[in-house]
């Protein structure tokens, strides 16, 4: 098998996320994106490395008996977003619920096979359900007209204009037509990624399906010379122009706004203009980085209620997209810590109420959903933004329980006094940082529930939560984004302790011979003594790669990964020389 050899043939499975895979005549696997079980497809080899292949998809030759008769967005195949929009929506649901208990039954330890997987729960809304949306400005081809909407699937510079797009309601689409029309007719070009000119770049767009308030954002550069930009890129492209490089706007930036403001408020909604904004962004990398924002029309901030709580959400802070779905799937995180946590009553709470830790809060959500049945609930969020929409967030619900920690959970956790008796995670796709996994595992907590919008992240966290003792009692996965492979889980971990009376055991070493122990301390005592002699504290890892590094035996799956390219940390010279200490201390070397 070559790069650029063009194969054929039927899509046996998709693997999270969105892998299809093909076994080509002789065997072997090849994997092919954007695809659905059942389609015979022709695929390009683009990728071939250690023995696995990755085609890109050319064409779908046959439908899979699967898609049925429906026929999905007008913008499908174009757009790069809804690949599972002609399945129905039960066969959606089964694919994401097999794919997750797939991952979760090569990652779980063989002892810990009997836990429940509860299957997947489905978004209240299948069309319509996306509360959050950033549209990118550009060109659907090279020199055309002014484009504004997604990536076109597999390109990273074509946007495909999605007036239709059906994830969204009606004013998206409007606010989105109303935009693009208007800098179409005032001539402005959109920012190019590559030669770095030009001053459009997004449109963000969020509206709470409760109380219709809609809050619209224009992200730009600070490059307003029009005229002098669009000359530019008439002297770099030197073809046939379009008007928009003919026909630079030629008034001030504050009227060009203005204008797009007026547009906006001219149009009628099923919702309420509640805010238009505009963010400069100068940053080079293809996101929307606030440097600066103006409020050009209302306010900068909306409301959304969820199971009964009022929230107040800013341009960039946290928030989960799909707010029917949000609900769905917090209601599940809640039954989750179910007894836990008491009754609720007030003298119940000032007896037996529990610290809880919501790490990674975002604005609050969890941690105030948490708060009527806690004594005190903690979040810690990196994002200043977010916390201080927390802070005003728990004030408006009348919770005074509710403390937000703004800051790395690596850094902060270190420097809160408080220990807590249950651990909430809701962290980013990208998983939990390993160093910060180990501090929060060492506060021993009972149980803990973790929240996952990219289930390969969690299943890489799940091996050391596991290896540290705690064990898988339930999952389930819970559908905020239909038509795509997403999929959020929610997992409840607890670790083995025994929580029977207590008994008093008296003895004593005085007369025992503990020679035969010699040189066979626990890696918790050489811990202990590694922390008492020299105040540093030492892993588990840490004191079995020394074992390994003296030839000392620490069995054959000690520590070993499950999966692969996982790097460990390495223990650093001066934990070795403690750990080494401590093994002649205990007379193991």
């Amino acid at each position: 098998m070559k790069k650029g050899q063009i194969i054929e043939g039927v899509i046996e499975r998709v693997d999270f996320p969105n892998k299809g895979i093909i076994r080509t005549e002789d065997g072997r696997q090849v994997i092919v994106k954007n695809t659905i079980p059942g389609q015979k497809v022709s695929a390009s080899i683009n990728k071939i490395r250690k023995g696995k292949a990755e085609g890109r998809l050319l064409e779908v030759l046959e439908k899979s008996p699967l898609e049925g008769d429906k026929t999905g967005c007008v913008h499908a195949g174009e757009c790069g977003g809804c690949t599972y929009q002609t399945l129905p929506y039960d066969r959606q649901l089964e694919m994401k619920a097999e794919q997750v208990k797939k991952l979760m039954d090569d990652v779980i330890d063989q002892e810990n096979r009997d836990y429940q997987f509860l299957g997947i729960k489905e978004s209240p809304r299948q069309t319509a359900y996306r509360n959050k949306m950033e549209f990118s400005f550009g060109d659907e081809f090279k020199d055309g007209p002014l484009a504004l909407g997604m990536h076109k699937r597999g390109s990273f510079y074509d946007i495909v204009t999605v007036e239709n797009c059906q994830i969204v309601d009606e004013d998206f689409r409007k606010i989105l037509s109303v935009t693009l029309a208007y800098f179409r007719e005032q001539n402005i070009t959109y920012y190019h990624k590559l030669r770095h000119t030009g001053y459009l770049r997004h449109l963000l767009v969020r509206k709470a399906v409760k109380t219709g308030e809609i809050l619209v954002d224009l992200v730009t550069t600070t490059q307003t010379d029009f005229q002098g930009i669009a000359g530019a890129q008439m002297d770099e492209v030197k073809s046939t122009l379009n008007n928009a490089q003919e026909n630079a706007f030629a008034g001030t930036e504050e009227e060009l706004l203005e204008g797009w403001k007026a547009a906006l408020l001219a149009a009628d909604y099923k919702g309420t203009m509640t805010g238009i904004l505009h963010t400069r962004n100068d940053n080079v990398a293809d996101t929307v980085t606030n440097e600066g924002t103006d409020v050009l029309y209302g306010q900068d901030f909306f409301y959304e209620e969820l199971l009964g709580l009022r929230f107040k959400i800013t341009p960039f802070s946290f928030f989960q997209t799909n707010s029917l779905g949000a609900e769905v799937l917090y209601q599940t995180a809640r039954e989750f810590i179910g007894d836990a946590l008491p009754s609720g009553t007030d003298a119940d709470i000032a007896e037996h109420g529990k610290i809880v830790f919501d790490l990674y809060s975002g604005t609050g959500t969890i941690a105030q959903m948490l708060s009527p049945v806690a004594k005190k609930v903690i979040g810690v969020e990196i994002i200043e933004e977010a916390v201080e929409a927390a802070k005003e967030n728990a004030q408006l619900n009348g919770l005074h329980n509710c403390e937000f920690i703004a800051g790395d959970v690596l850094k902060v956790i270190d420097s809160i006094e408080e220990k807590p008796d249950y651990i909430v995670l809701d962290p980013p796709r990208d998983g939990i940082n390993p160093k910060a996994l180990e501090k929060i595992i060492r506060y021993n907590v009972p149980q803990m529930v973790y929240i996952s919008c990219k289930p390969t992240s969690l299943v890489r966290d799940l091996e050391v939560l596991q290896a540290r003792g705690y064990e898988v009692k339930k999952v389930c996965c819970v559908d905020m984004f239909p038509s795509t492979f997403h999929v959020e889980t929610v997992v409840l971990l607890s670790k083995g302790m025994v929580d029977s009376r207590k008994v008093k055991v008296d003895f004593s070493l005085e007369d025992m011979d503990l020679s035969e122990f010699k040189g066979k301390a626990t890696y918790e005592q050489i811990k202990t003594y590694v922390l008492e002699q020299t105040g540093l504290k030492v892993s588990s890892l840490y004191i079995a790669q020394i074992k390994k590094k003296c030839g000392l035996d620490v069995g054959e799956n000690f520590n070993l990964a499950k999966l692969e390219n996982v790097r460990q940390p390495q223990c650093t010279p001066e934990k070795e020389d403690a750990i080494m200490q401590a093994f002649r201390h205990f007379g193991i070397i």
